[in-house]
């Protein structure tokens, strides 16, 4: 008996050291998550040089279609148009400075254009607007006027607010003077034209969807079930608008007509804006709620050139230093486990849906 208490007691000490193990991780995790939520949700701006990754992909290329000899030529004849190209450049610093009569004989290297390149692509409630806020207060703080700021854009449109508040954020770059582009490689369309219309230079690929300048609401009624089944709904108001048409209750032509007039309200602030910012767009044309793409949407001015992005972006880094801006939400360590977590789950069922197509397939 005395060795059944005994073993009786090194079990439950064993369970309740178990136990505390437990909550102390449970503590620890809790603790993180709450300094993470507390400490870490501004996140960072990361910058990406796109010359570099141009270059990358290029020289991957080289090394396997040229001989090491003529990459060596190569390379050698690059540095020295480089060299030649800085002589020159410092050449001209030092005469506009015996011009300005500054007495300066020796300048720093002149700066490069540098292109700012974002990516927006949006949703029904244009929720990237939050991190677009951010990457261009970001850009804005070190962007000059001689600058550009590109912003690659998809997206078929959402809500008025939504998108009001991401075209004002790009509106924003307007005001200080700096190039803003719109490249648009497949929509932009209703509050995606109305983001891109702010831009300086929209820029469309040849198939990409543009337009539908209108607004558009729709509501689904179940009024009629809800009354076959003997159910009432009561909603209660203090104005006579405050709801037109609602989901439960019984919708009458007087709150029809006072929503289709809400929406004219809305489209008319929509044409204003387009005309705002591109007066030279006929809008009794295009203000139909119809799209275009490539050359239609060229002659009717909705874009002032037909390109994708990868080809303009690929002739800037000629010239100006590309680069990508992107905000990055810092996550805590129970998130980044949830991502890791799922990444994982989504690899192996994707590795099992492909063996099973070749099982079915090519076997």
């Amino acid at each position: 008996m005395a060795e059944f208490f005994m073993e009786y007691g090194l079990f439950l000490a064993k369970a309740l050291t178990f136990v505390i193990a437990i909550g102390a991780i449970v503590v620890v995790i809790a603790g993180a998550s709450q300094n993470a939520r507390r400490q870490l949700q501004r996140g960072q701006v990361v910058l990406t040089n796109l010359n570099e990754e141009f270059e990358d992909l290029r020289d991957a290329v080289r090394c396997e279609v040229m001989s090491e000899a003529d990459l060596k030529e190569e390379r050698k004849a690059k540095k020295k148009q480089e060299k030649e190209k800085r002589k020159k450049e410092k050449a001209a610093a030092k005469r506009a400075a015996r011009q300005r009569g500054d007495g300066q004989t020796v300048l720093a290297e002149p700066r490069k254009k540098r292109v700012y390149v974002m990516d927006f692509d949006g949703d029904i409630q244009a929720s990237q607007v939050g991190d677009l806020r951010k990457e261009i207060t970001a850009v804005l703080g070190m962007a000059e006027v001689e600058d550009e700021v590109l912003i690659r854009l998809e997206s078929g449109g959402g809500t008025v607010t939504g998108y009001g508040l991401a075209a004002s954020q790009l509106d924003r770059i307007t005001q200080k003077k700096i190039p803003l582009t719109v490249c648009v490689d497949t929509v932009a369309a209703s509050g995606g034209y109305m983001m891109a219309c702010v831009a300086n230079k929209i820029l469309a690929a040849p198939f990409a969807v543009l337009g539908s300048i209108g607004v558009v609401a729709q509501i689904p009624n179940v009024h009629r079930l809800l009354k076959k089944h003997e159910i009432d709904v009561e909603i209660l108001t203090a104005g006579e608008f405050k709801r037109t048409l609602t989901v439960f209750g019984q919708n009458t032509d007087k709150a029809r007509e006072k929503f289709i007039e809400e929406l004219e309200v809305v489209h008319q602030h929509f044409k204003g804006f387009i005309d705002q910012h591109r007066p030279q767009i006929d809008l009794a044309t295009v203000a139909t709620g119809e799209t275009w793409s490539g050359q239609d949407a060229l002659e009717r001015k909705l874009i002032d050139g037909i390109s994708t992005s990868d080809e303009y972006l690929l002739k800037a880094s000629e010239e100006a230093d590309v680069y990508l801006v992107k905000y990055e939400s810092r996550k805590n360590v129970m998130e980044r486990l949830g991502v890791s977590t799922q990444s994982a789950l989504e690899s192996a069922l994707t590795r099992t849906l492909s063996r099973l197509w070749k099982a079915r397939f090519f076997s």
